[in-house]
């Protein structure tokens, strides 16, 4: 950080900044009072502390954090409520398939592995094009910052690790439930 200078502009006036000792802050504050009701007999004494007043500027992002927090909760809610669609929607297509599979041995993990090989390429696609554009928002946006930290490769391997998770999660549950479907009722039906 470069060296900081604070003054007061025009529209100041009766104001006062002053640094205080923490070990008699309310004594203090009282003689402060008593001398501006000598000095401006007219004008009421108010006070707050910067502490105060830097809080409530944080308690404004931290507001905005938690709308984009739950935004994004909602966000993955209805994505999962639209990938669980398209696998119920697939595992309905695909319904004879899998009766014949499992009507000449296969097991349930691969049926399961069969209907969810697809959705993983491409979300692993996915993966792959939104991780560099993320970073690259997230480093044009840190960097406004005095102090600047910078984005571990981490992160978005944990966030892929999150996405497939919970994709697998969704899919795997209508795959297996295709899965143990008795045969012999799909093919019947078809």
């Amino acid at each position: 950080m470069a060296p900081l200078l604070i003054t007061l502009n025009d529209g100041w006036e009766g104001q006062l900044a002053i640094r205080l000792r923490g070990d008699r802050i309310p004594a203090t504050i009282q003689q402060l009072q008593q001398r501006w009701q000598v000095q401006f007999p007219g004008k009421p004494f108010e006070y707050e502390f910067l502490d105060d007043s830097f809080n409530r500027t944080y308690q404004t992002e931290a507001r905005t954090g938690q709308v984009f927090g739950w935004f994004a909760a909602l966000a993955i809610f209805i994505s999962s409520l639209g990938l669980f669609g398209l696998a119920m929607f697939t595992a309905e297509q695909r319904t004879r398939e899998i009766g014949i599979r499992k009507v000449l041995g296969a097991s349930v993990s691969s049926v399961v592995s069969l209907l969810s090989k697809d959705f993983l390429k491409l979300i692993l696609i996915a993966i792959l094009l939104a991780s560099p554009l993320a970073w690259y928002a997230m480093h044009r946006w840190l960097g406004d910052f005095a102090y600047k930290i910078t984005i571990d490769w981490w992160i978005f391997v944990l966030a892929g690790l999150l996405v497939v998770g919970i994709a697998l999660l969704t899919v795997g549950y209508q795959s297996v439930k295709a899965s143990l479907m008795n045969p012999v009722k799909s093919l019947r039906s078809e």
